[in-house]
């Protein structure tokens, strides 16, 4: 699957941002996703997961109840709806995408993601 992530930009904190991740095949609802971050210096981290059937999703503890990652099969797209935000937000977000056999499996590391978007800036000033 081939991912292009978007919505990234300049905000306050505090503000709200909304990603979207868009996947190019029609096996899209055959896989798992999630949203990592890298910050300037820091290595990639995960922050939101969701399974293949869209009932299970995991939270990384630094953002649970602020983000919100959700799926549209019919539309082939996954988003991250940050609220809140910080400044210890700031990175680049990037997209994943696996074929997942178990439809209710959530994955939070990134050996378990094959397929990539190219990232999308998010800038939090304080």
């Amino acid at each position: 699957v081939q991912l292009q992530a978007s919505g990234g930009g300049l905000v306050q904190a505090g503000d709200s941002l909304r990603l979207t991740c868009a996947g190019s095949r029609r096996t899209f609802n055959m896989h798992r996703m999630a949203w990592f971050r890298q910050a300037p210096g820091k290595e990639r981290e995960f922050v939101a997961a969701i399974s293949r059937n869209g009932y299970n999703t995991h939270y990384a503890d630094s953002v649970k109840d602020r983000f919100t990652i959700s799926r549209n099969n019919a539309e082939n797209t996954f988003t991250l709806q940050m609220n809140n935000l910080k400044s210890e937000d700031t990175a680049v977000y990037y997209c994943a995408s696996n074929y997942a056999r178990r439809p209710e499996v959530v994955q939070i590391t990134p050996d378990e993601y094959h397929d990539w978007g190219q990232g999308t800036l998010v800038t939090v000033s304080s």
